[in-house]
């Protein structure tokens, strides 16, 4: 059935090539992870032995992934672990899965553009620019004082964070046009964020002190610590299974999509690796900054322009994230609208020009930007996981599933020793 699917004129452009995939899923890896998560990682869980939390956590996430390339390979339309759930554990595991893949991306979406406006407030203190603070933060979050300063409706205050708005539908209106303008633009970010990440590396690397990485564990947590340092980072990673999301989009998706998951996931989780390895040898664990790790340990050693490159570039970064997740999130729905579990005329609608599922993409950035504007990213962020690690379990159950039921389906990429891998 769904390779029937393929023949419908009612399909999304094949314009991605490998690079672009790649591209893609480094977008959506690298962002809030490296430039946020690593500060509270180390200084509240793992200490230096951060670095052996992002193998631990690269390491299961490379499993999960070898089981996303099979099926990205074999069934190559939209939809991912929703998709893959239809086709392997029936329409019930599949409308849950779906609604578990919204709270995944919608609320990681909304999380990311919380801290990207944050980070986009750093970067314009840096010129002594500020917004009111009415505007620059949730209402949950505000203080007294920015209360009292907004604007106000009759007796209720304006407040709300006005640059996660204002990013979401700049994005929203990019995507609309197009999946190739998109993967474009995301591009051109994630060349820019990768030089940064580099300049990280290669400009810190002279400032390690070998005396911070010792002691090498957490002085409180030990090894114990490392491991939790490894469910913490694990947000990092979220980003390479949305590549599976635009398997429909790639013109090779048979070869293509398995490759830009895996190379990916390889080429962050070394970065991850290299830049925890940097900041806690700069800087003594203890004393890493939460908000901006990785500039506030550049600023600390009298480095300001080092400071100014790592503050944009995490701008950047954070919206190639952004929009990656705004993009999957839309092709998760349109996968459900096209089985009947949405309305098909809202969801599957097809832009008969750009060709692109523009309603539910309105849709999903209207609703991210309310939400963004209004909750505090503590809230957004503890959501986040559950989606995830629910749909690596779903898929990798699903590898089991399909190789015990359907033998006979070609597979044009082999999850290898099976069944160990989906079991771990």
């Amino acid at each position: 059935m769904l390779r029937a699917e393929l023949a419908s004129a009612d399909r999304l452009h094949r314009v991605l090539g490998p690079i672009a995939l790649t591209s893609l899923g480094i977008g959506a890896i690298i962002g809030a992870g490296i430039f946020v998560m690593t500060g509270l990682a180390a200084r509240d869980f793992a200490g230096p032995s951060l670095m052996l939390s992002f193998v631990i956590a690269g390491t299961g996430c490379a499993l999960a992934a070898l089981c996303y390339a099979e099926f990205a390979a074999m069934i190559p339309v939209a939809g991912s672990a929703y998709t893959y759930a239809y086709a392997t554990l029936g329409e019930l595991m599949a409308w849950i899965i779906g609604w578990d893949l919204v709270l995944e991306y919608a609320i990681a979406s909304c999380a990311v553009a919380h801290g990207w406006s944050h980070y986009l407030q750093a970067f314009l203190a840096l010129f002594d620019v500020h917004l009111p603070p009415s505007l620059a933060i949730d209402p949950l979050s505000a203080s007294p004082a920015a209360i009292a300063g907004a604007w106000h409706l009759g007796s209720v205050p304006i407040v709300f964070d006005l640059p996660a708005v204002v990013i979401v539908l700049l994005l929203t209106m990019v995507l609309v046009v197009g999946i190739q303008e998109s993967a474009s633009l995301n591009a051109a970010i994630v060349a820019l964020k990768l030089g940064v990440v580099l300049f990280v590396i290669a400009a810190g690397f002279g400032h390690i002190d070998p005396a911070n990485w010792h002691p090498f564990f957490h002085h409180e947590k030990g090894v114990s610590g490392t491991f939790q340092g490894a469910a913490y980072v694990f947000f990092a990673y979220i980003g390479f299974d949305s590549i599976s999301t635009h398997a429909e989009e790639a013109r090779n998706p048979e070869r293509d999509v398995p490759i830009a998951i895996l190379v990916s996931l390889g080429l962050c989780t070394v970065l991850y690796i290299a830049v925890a390895g940097v900041l806690t040898g700069m800087v003594p664990y203890t004393a890493i900054d939460i908000d901006a790790p990785i500039a506030h340990a550049f600023a600390s050693l009298g480095l300001p322009v080092a400071t100014f490159i790592i503050a944009f570039g995490a701008v950047a970064g954070i919206t190639s994230v952004l929009l990656v997740m705004m993009l999957s999130q839309a092709r998760i729905l349109l996968a459900m609208a096209r089985d009947g579990l949405l309305p098909p005329s809202f969801f599957a609608a097809i832009h008969p020009r750009f060709r692109t599922p523009y309603r539910s993409t309105i849709l999903v950035g209207l609703i991210v930007a309310v939400v963004a504007a209004l909750l505090p990213l503590q809230v957004l962020a503890e959501l986040v996981n559950i989606g995830t690690l629910f749909a690596f379990v779903v898929v990798c159950a699903a590898v089991l599933i399909m190789r015990y039921t359907r033998p006979d389906v070609r597979r044009p990429f082999r999850t290898p020793w099976v069944p160990v891998v989906p079991i771990l």
